[in-house]
């Protein structure tokens, strides 16, 4: 199942539960710029980090 996501949209990174809760800032071509409750604003390949979806915001 493929997941797309929008901005606003409240995702978890299962490899890295640490980092808490982030929201979906920007989708550009497969690269996902998410700002995580506690490691700040990152940029995901998603070919590579598969995030969880939790809500729509």
């Amino acid at each position: 199942m493929t997941v797309t996501f929008e901005p606003g949209d409240l995702v978890e990174n299962p490899a890295s539960p640490d980092w808490g809760m982030g929201q979906v800032q920007s989708v550009v071509e497969g690269k996902i710029t998410v700002n995580f409750e506690h490691k700040g604003k990152l940029v995901i390949d998603s070919t590579h980090v598969s995030l969880a979806y939790v809500a729509s915001k």
